[in-house]
């Protein structure tokens, strides 16, 4: 995946480099990996996911960036969500100390007559 070498699409014609800008770039390109073919080469440079694809027609590469962005899409979005996750459960984490008791509600109790 992070590989300088031009992508390998036999006898391809047309290239397009698509330059994006993450919070944590080397996670969304590790992300995007599974779904890469020998048409692409993503690499990372800094906080920026670098993807070229090479191929024999224009409408392969429309296909092939397409899929990629709706990919980078998801990838980024998942990872955002997954920090806010982690923040949040930080943050209750953080509001606790040793003198709170957990909130408990008994069900099972009668009432006082």
């Amino acid at each position: 995946m992070v590989d300088d070498a031009a992508p390998t699409a036999g006898d391809a014609k047309r290239t397009a480099t698509v330059r994006t800008t993450h919070a944590d770039a080397a996670t969304v390109a590790a992300a995007l990996g599974p779904d890469e073919t020998d048409s692409m080469r993503t690499r990372v440079d800094g906080d920026v996911v670098v993807c070229t694809v090479a191929r024999p027609t224009t409408g392969g590469i429309q296909s092939t960036l397409d899929d990629h962005l709706v990919n980078l899409r998801v990838a980024d979005r998942v990872i955002d969500r997954a920090r806010s996750h982690l923040a949040a459960a930080a943050d209750s984490t953080d509001a606790l100390d040793s003198t709170d008791e957990p909130q408990t509600t008994d069900t099972d109790t009668q009432p006082d007559t």
